[in-house]
């Protein structure tokens, strides 16, 4: 299969690394479209693909072509591609907001998925959620599913509504876990641990707390009452953290994320 990106950034080298480790394309079969030179040259010869300067020249060819663009961009890059895209091609977008309606009315062009991956698929523990237009064939729909898999683990839904929710909660929810475990961290430094050891601690307690939650099964509020003694230091945290709000915050913070997806969409 030959695949094109337009745009080089890391997580189109995320996906690069996907599908050239799990054979889905070989590298003689890759183009990427991107404009920094120092970056074209770095993605060469790491990885052995072609890049070019030129997006038409880096579609042509190609089954697939990956958009990796900042948002801001999409426009520009839609207008130099709208109408140069075939009938056996499809597009692969993992731009923010970026709805399908944009991307096909943009492009000219209406076999299109879209996509909402989030940062941790740069180590393949990533979540995404996608959605393909009608027009995209059942066999893209399943490579789309394989490079996809690639990244960590994907849902595909059938409302686009679904892919604004992902923005908010997985998408954005790498940086509301960052803040968690920098607060546990700075919480070990003040009571008097080196920070290496507080970090050493913390990244340890949330990985094994992630990892329990998923392959236990059981309910968040199960494992939370496992930890939580009457009477204890876990229950008096607890209570420091309903003081505080902190279930409603982290509530209200998810919601606020979800609203600015819609706008940036053009929803209201």
């Amino acid at each position: 299969m030959n695949i094109s990106f337009i745009g080089g950034g890391v997580m189109a080298e995320a996906i690069l690394r996907g599908i050239l480790s799990k054979g889905i394309a070989a590298p003689d079969g890759v183009c990427i479209g991107e404009p920094v030179e120092s970056r074209r040259r770095y993605l060469t010869q790491t990885h052995g693909v072609k890049a070019v300067a030129g997006n038409k020249e880096a579609v042509r060819g190609a089954d697939l072509i990956v958009l990796s663009v900042k948002p801001q961009s999409l426009p520009e890059v839609a207008a130099e591609l709208a109408g140069s895209l075939g009938k056996e091609q499809a597009a692969l977008s993992i731009i923010a907001g970026a709805r399908l309606e944009t991307l096909t009315s943009g492009l000219r062009h209406n076999a299109v998925i879209r996509v909402m991956p989030n940062t941790p698929a740069q180590i393949g523990a990533g979540m995404s959620l996608w959605i393909a237009s009608d027009e995209v064939s059942a066999d893209m729909r399943q490579t789309a599913r394989s490079i996809l898999r690639t990244l960590g683990e994907e849902i595909e839904v059938h409302e686009e509504k679904y892919l604004d929710m992902a923005t908010a909660l997985s998408g954005s929810g790498p940086a509301y876990v960052f803040l968690f475990i920098e607060s546990l961290i700075d919480a070990g430094v003040y009571m008097g641990m080196s920070r290496d050891m507080a970090r050493a601690v913390v990244m340890q307690t949330v990985v094994g707390s992630a990892r329990l939650a998923q392959e236990s099964g059981k309910h968040p509020a199960e494992l939370r009452d496992m930890v939580t003694s009457p009477g204890g230091t876990t229950a008096e945290a607890l209570r420091a953290f309903e003081e505080g709000s902190f279930r409603a915050t982290v509530m209200k913070g998810v919601v606020a994320a979800y609203e600015k997806s819609k706008s940036l969409g053009g929803q209201k």
